[in-house]
């Protein structure tokens, strides 16, 4: 913790107003208040209005503690710097015509150095059977420098005073003399003050009084409550849904609506017309035949449409959807919708419709069956229509759930489990865990729109299909999460973890700035805080930035985060030497699985005696094309290591595997360059051998650090080389190799940590309305007095509940930052200067950090 001169408590003023002053003026000299009940021995001044018998008083009077009155504080703010405290120091009248000073004897005493406390050397033997009383006096002694001991100690230690209350013939036992326990404020002050000044009575040291606390005994429950209701409310609200009503029973004339002509336009190949026929039709309570909406949907696959007939068959869907709401009509309605959005073609089901209408947009090739392409428009046009009309009725399913939370007449607060969002996005086995198949699936498909829209491809950045598939996981998630917080709060919790950790992985090879371009557009921010945070250490973890896997706070923002952010602004490229595991993201669709397993060569996974894998073998013998073939692998570790520590990269420095080393250069990421075994790294191999081509990649890759790198024998690469020559050449290799790192950094330096501050400034944001501190002002205030200027830990030691202990930490390091604490200017530098308008942003938003601590300083 960080020293400081003045570091002040407060007794005997109960006014709130007075109070709040002196705090406010302490905090602006640069000072530090303490609350409490109870002497805290960092403390370096006491602030009463006159002589007290409290405990903070005889306290700082014992440890030989300035203890003036309020003036002091008041004055000194008026002069603008502390001002000398003698003449504030508390008088203790007497008889005499002179006032008396009855604390400045021991503050010289200890200032001086002659004593470390009025009760040095004092063994004493507390005998005082109230446990409040006890603990009070126990703190008093010490806080005098006395060995305070509860029962008879060691023989060695012999006690010089016995404490007693009451006293009785057993605590005169004792082999040292028995004193009631007003004899320390006898010892303090002498008999005659003692007498004159705190009217005690001998044998009633009970006047011995603590300030009077608020009673924080039920804060946890408070602090549990108020997050529990947080983390219950809805995240979003379609409104446009307020004017869904139940299907009623349909008029005469609906049971009556023939659809036999509708039949016979399809069959004679008349779409648009029946589209018309349809839509003239269409009011509560009818429902076409899912038959004839099945085969225009086969029409519409087929890439022939007009922009007329997309428009009126969306008309058509969406009007159904609204007029005959699946989510309060009977089972009946919801698998009439089933039928409908499913391939008329394969009938999968929902998810595979709707997975093929996502790849076709994108276009990939995992669509349930072929389709004609590449991206025709109107085809691309159709597939974008039946996401929409699945988002519609994913949103009107969640509007469902959720309205009865936002005051609206509707809302079941119970998902039903035949609802088409839980059929179509979880299977029966899969209901208790968030990451189902389906949801892996469409993570891998929004982390490639981002990457599309990121890019701007124009055909498909018109489609925004980042931010459509961002909409529907975000409800997605959410109808998840709002049903298991109802039912066990444990199991959503486990598994918003678990898509935080499929974020990690699926986000490794997306772009940073298209990642940052996610977290902006995010709506839920349940759903925001988990992926930024993912995102962000997607970022780290891909630029060689280890980040730990403690809960998500603000002291893991301030001490963590912004110091890696530091980290990456000083080495923005992430190009270092030792880089991380060679790592393959993503999931492949059963054909390219398939295709992998037919790719693996043989004796793939077969080690021999030595431990050399096939990588090994195949660098030893320069044999590139079987090193290609196993680089593009999924799993393959490029830095395995044989029994003998050995890499596949020093296998082919040692053999003199030209091609081969310059395979393993361009994999990505790229291999370790600086391991070494026995002392001796790759370029020591290559050098050894006299491999000088090899030698020369090496430092073109890596630049002139390999170049002080010392071998097991403390020779530099640089000695090995016997001719002038040879050591010019690898001199100009390494000054290739350091403009090139430096071209590299200075291409990702802006963008990169543009996109990292753009993460880390949401995820501040995001928490703050999420988590953070209480924002009831009642509660808050409630929480920042319990805490009384000690650490969270001394409030939360018998808390069980994880969410109140983390909401006190968070108070705990908003009022550090309001104090100066944390501060690096150096990192902070490093970051402006590096960034550009958005690292600018963030420093702003960890500004207001600092602002909102001290709102929560000033609520004390």
């Amino acid at each position: 913790m960080e020293s400081c001169a003045h570091v002040f408590q407060i007794s005997g003023i109960k006014t709130q107003s007075k109070k709040r002053l002196l705090i406010q003026g302490i905090r602006q000299l640069g000072g530090r208040y303490i609350g409490g009940s109870v002497y805290q021995h960092e403390s370096t001044h006491l602030i009463i209005p006159q002589v007290l018998s409290s405990e903070k008083f005889l306290s700082a009077c014992a440890a030989g503690k300035w203890v003036v009155t309020p003036d002091y504080v008041l004055d000194s703010v008026k002069n603008g710097s502390w001002l000398a405290e003698g003449s504030y120091e508390v008088e203790l009248s007497t008889d005499s015509t002179s006032p008396s000073y009855p604390v400045r004897k021991w503050r010289e005493k200890v200032a001086s150095g002659s004593l470390t406390g009025a009760f040095q050397g004092w063994r004493v033997l507390l005998l005082v059977q109230e446990n409040s009383r006890r603990g009070m006096f126990n703190r008093l002694l010490k806080a005098g420098r006395a060995e305070v001991y509860h029962r008879p100690p060691p023989s060695h230690a012999s006690i010089t005073h016995v404490m007693a209350k009451p006293v009785t013939e057993n605590s005169k036992s004792h082999n040292a003399p028995c004193y009631p326990v007003n004899h320390i404020v006898q010892h303090l002050f002498g008999s005659d003050c003692v007498k004159e000044n705190f009217s005690m009575k001998e044998d009633d040291p009970e006047d011995f009084t603590s300030e009077a606390d608020e009673d924080f005994s039920n804060l946890e429950k408070e602090l549990k409550n108020y997050i529990i209701k947080q983390e219950g409310r809805p995240r979003l609200c379609y409104f446009e849904f307020l004017g869904c009503h139940a299907p009623n029973h349909p008029p005469t004339q609906a049971t009556e609506t023939d659809f036999s002509n509708v039949g016979s336009m399809i069959e004679c190949g008349l779409f648009n017309e029946a589209l018309d026929s349809i839509r003239s039709v269409l009011f509560p309570g009818v429902l076409p035949p899912a038959s004839h909406l099945a085969a225009l949907i086969a029409y519409a696959q087929q890439g022939k449409t007009t922009p007329g007939f997309l428009r009126n068959f969306h008309y058509i869907m969406e009007n159904l959807i609204f007029t005959n709401p699946p989510w309060l009509a009977p089972s009946s309605v919801k698998n009439y919708f089933a039928q409908v959005l499913q391939c008329p073609r394969c009938k999968l089901g929902s998810w595979r419709f709707l997975q093929t209408a996502v790849s076709y947009c994108l276009s990939r090739e995992d669509t349930c069956h072929p389709l004609p392409g590449p991206a025709l428009p109107t085809l691309l046009d159709f597939h974008y229509t039946i996401l929409m009309l699945f988002m519609k009725l994913f949103q009107g399913e969640y509007y469902s759930l959720t309205a009865g939370d936002f005051g609206l007449s509707q809302g079941t607060g119970v998902p039903s489990a035949s609802s088409l969002l839980y059929v179509t996005i979880w299977t029966v086995w899969e209901r208790s865990v968030l990451l189902s198949a389906a949801v892996k699936q469409l993570t891998q498909l929004l982390m490639e729109a981002a990457v599309v829209d990121y890019v701007e491809q124009p055909e498909k950045k018109k489609l925004h299909m980042a931010d459509a598939l961002l909409d529907l996981f975000s409800v997605l998630v959410e109808f998840w999460c709002q049903h298991h917080i109802k039912l066990n709060q444990t199991l959503m919790q486990k598994g918003l973890k678990d898509l935080s950790e499929h974020l990690i992985v699926v986000s490794q090879d997306v772009p940073p700035g298209a990642l940052a371009e996610l977290a902006v557009r995010l709506r839920s921010t349940r759903l925001k805080l988990l992926m930024t945070d993912a995102l962000l250490k997607s970022v780290f973890c891909s630029n060689g930035i280890t980040v730990g896997d403690e809960p998500l706070s603000y002291r893991k923002m301030v001490l963590s985060y912004l110091p890696l952010l530091g980290s990456l602004a000083r080495s923005p490229s992430g190009a270092c030497l030792r880089t991380g595991s060679n790592r393959r993201v993503g999931k492949s669709s059963g054909s390219e699985a398939n295709l992998e397993k037919e790719n693996i060569p043989r004796g793939f996974s077969r080690v021999n005696a030595a431990g050399e894998t096939l990588l090994h073998r195949a660098c030893k013998r320069n044999q590139v094309e079987m090193v290609l073939q196993i680089l593009t692998l999924p799993g393959t570790d490029v830095n395995v290591k044989d029994h003998a520590g050995w890499t596949p990269l020093h296998e082919a420095c040692n053999h003199g595997s030209a091609e081969c080393v310059a395979a393993l250069l361009r994999c990505h990421p790229a291999p370790v360059i600086d391991s070494q075994v026995g002392g001796v790294s790759p370029l020591h191999d290559a050098l050894l051998n006299g491999h000088m081509d090899i030698a020369k990649m090496l430092l073109e890759h890596a630049g002139s650090a390999l170049l002080q790198q010392p071998s097991g024998g403390g020779l530099l690469p640089l000695d090995m080389v016997s001719t002038p020559e040879g050591r010019e050449e690898l001199l100009l290799s390494a000054q290739v190799g350091d403009a090139a790192l430096s071209e590299a950094a200075e291409a990702v330096a802006l963008p990169l940590l543009e996109a990292a501050s753009t993460l880390l400034a949401h995820l501040i944001f995001t928490y703050h309305r999420e988590r953070g501190v209480p924002g009831s002002p009642g509660l808050a205030q409630r929480l920042v007095r319990a805490m009384g200027g000690r650490p969270s830990q001394r409030l939360t030691a018998g808390w069980t509940d994880r969410r109140a202990v983390g909401a006190a930490e968070d108070a705990e390091t908003l009022l550090e930052l309001s104090r100066g604490r944390h501060r690096d200017p150096d990192r902070d530098w490093a970051v402006t200067e590096r960034g550009g308008e958005h690292t600018a942003f963030l420093m702003e938003i960890v500004e207001d950090l600092r602002s909102r601590g001290e709102a929560l300083a000033a609520l004390l």
